[in-house]
């Protein structure tokens, strides 16, 4: 009896070590020098379908420039917000027409419809600015607060997306968070570290308009969702059982 309690407490001792994490495990970008610099390179999205796409055109004359932005209760924008690139990949503009938005940037397509403006002799010095009003993203699995957010910068990191969230929660595997991207009809999958500086350097740095991002649960919550519930409800049924062969063994002696 007193090997089988021995051996009883060294597994139990072993579970509850292994259902321990480590700081290194919660800590951001351990690995970090402060008077290190990493450069961090951003890419334009290329305007995709579905895209809206807000565009103001002004000139010196804002009366002849105003001809050229949209107005209310157009056809082809029923929510008046913004131009919707429709399955072709165009937008219609007033005066220019159809303009071929798909697989352009916004900033090419600012000088395409500048150069389009100025060839055309239509306005003197104008000035074409295009941003995407439609910009969300998606975070699932463990963090604070899972869903879909929109955002209106040019651009915003994995970090502040994951702030949007409410940030991981305890139970957030740091180093395995997917990412998953899809351009040009391809899905794009990756996983960052987050205890490392070295994703600084990916390409999802930056999170993109439709990007996924799921922070997948540690083996504490993967655990507890089984049939223990919890490390509380496990040490209750350890004590039972502790306590009952305590029993055992003084009524056998």
């Amino acid at each position: 009896m007193f090997e089988f309690k021995k051996r009883f407490l060294l597994l139990l001792f072993l579970v509850i070590l292994n259902s321990c994490a480590t700081k290194k495990d919660l800590v951001y970008f351990s690995d970090i020098n402060t008077e290190s610099k990493d450069i961090v390179v951003f890419t334009e999205r290329k305007i995709q379908t579905n895209d809206i796409l807000n565009i103001l055109v002004s000139a010196n004359s804002a009366e002849l420039a105003a001809s050229y932005n949209q107005i209310p209760n157009m056809p082809n924008n029923p929510n008046n917000v913004g131009y919707l690139v429709n399955l072709e990949g165009y937008i219609t503009m007033p005066i220019l027409g159809k303009i071929k938005a798909k697989d352009l940037t916004l900033s090419e397509l600012e000088k395409y419809l500048y150069d389009l403006i100025v060839k055309g002799q239509h306005l003197t010095q104008p000035t074409v600015v295009a941003k995407l009003i439609n910009a969300k993203f998606t975070v699932l699995g463990e963090v604070q607060n899972p869903g879909t957010y929109t955002f209106s910068e040019q651009n915003i990191s994995l970090l502040q997306a994951l702030g949007y969230a409410g940030d991981l929660s305890i139970y957030g595997v740091r180093k395995n968070i997917l990412i998953i991207r899809e351009e040009d009809g391809i899905k794009n999958y990756a996983t960052i570290d987050l205890t490392s500086k070295e994703w600084f350097k990916s390409p999802y740095y930056y999170v993109k308009p439709n990007d996924v991002i799921y922070v997948n649960p540690n083996a504490t919550k993967v655990k507890s969702s089984g049939y223990v519930g919890s490390l509380a409800t496990f040490l209750s049924i350890i004590s039972v059982t502790v306590s009952a062969l305590l029993t055992i063994s003084v009524l056998t002696k």
